[in-house]
């Protein structure tokens, strides 16, 4: 198996998932200098030695090759070993200036044009900028793992590292909003961020309830983060099993005034 090294600003990251064949799976979605995506999959993010835990906007070095089962064109397997941070998190000075310079190289696309590349070529990132974002929805789910997936969480293991605790969201949230597409009959789509699960994780701790916890959710990632004066960004990619679009993650400058 061939690798390469790729320099990787990161750009999102999602809430873990149990698996099966690895500890737990964090998808993990950046770009490269000249603004093109990757996907670094599979990666068991907690079970890495903590020097090499990576931040959103840090640089990082990895060797990775094109993952065989996985289609999605940015796809890479990335050989966890050589997973190396280089710099601290790109800075928010000048209305992100920095992290422009690279989220933005490649401009923006609307739902409808991901999906017309996603049928063509198999893309499976992109960066969306809504033309209006009309709310964010909370929806109750289940408060524990499926039986499988708990099962896996509770067994022992006779190699390598104990398993860790992975809490389970008891609500999907998602974004409804619409593109500046003529073909745009709007959207409901989850958000899958690791940020909007630790969120609510430690707003649960704080207020010992999980509804007062949901609605702190809604202040930050609507409220805030969707603000009148904010320009949002989203961050989308493809669920490998279905093909289906969710938000990773949300780039949320403020607006810049023109005179």
């Amino acid at each position: 198996m061939t690798y390469k090294k790729e320099k990787v600003l990161i750009t999102a990251k999602t809430y873990p998932h149990p698996s099966k064949s690895h500890m737990e799976l964090v998808c993990t979605a950046g770009v490269r200098e000249d603004g093109s995506f990757i996907r670094l999959y599979p990666i068991d993010y907690r079970y890495m030695p903590y020097w090499k835990w990576y931040k959103k906007y840090q640089w990082i070095e990895v060797e990775v090759t094109k993952n065989e089962k996985d289609h999605r064109k940015e796809s890479y397997r990335p050989k966890l070993e050589s997973i190396k941070p280089l710099t601290e998190p790109l800075s928010t000075k000048r209305n992100w200036e920095e992290r422009k310079k690279y989220v933005l190289a490649k401009g923006t696309h609307t739902i409808e044009e991901l999906c017309d590349h996603q049928s063509k070529d198999n893309t499976s990132l992109g960066i969306v900028r809504p033309k209006e974002i009309t709310g964010l929805t909370i929806e109750a789910c289940a408060a524990e793992w499926k039986g499988q997936w708990e099962d896996l969480l509770k067994q022992e293991r006779l190699f390598g590292p104990d398993q860790k605790p992975l809490e389970k969201i008891p609500f999907k949230f998602s974004y409804t909003f619409n593109c500046d597409d003529t073909r745009c009959n709007g959207h409901k789509m989850m958000i899958e961020d690791w940020d909007l699960g630790q969120l609510y994780r430690s707003m649960k701790d704080k207020y010992l309830d999980p509804n007062t916890a949901a609605q702190k959710v809604k202040q930050k990632y609507y409220d805030a983060m969707c603000a009148p004066d904010v320009d949002t960004h989203l961050f989308v990619g493809t669920v490998l099993a279905h093909g289906t679009w969710v938000i990773l993650g949300v780039f949320w400058p403020k607006k810049v005034i023109t005179q």
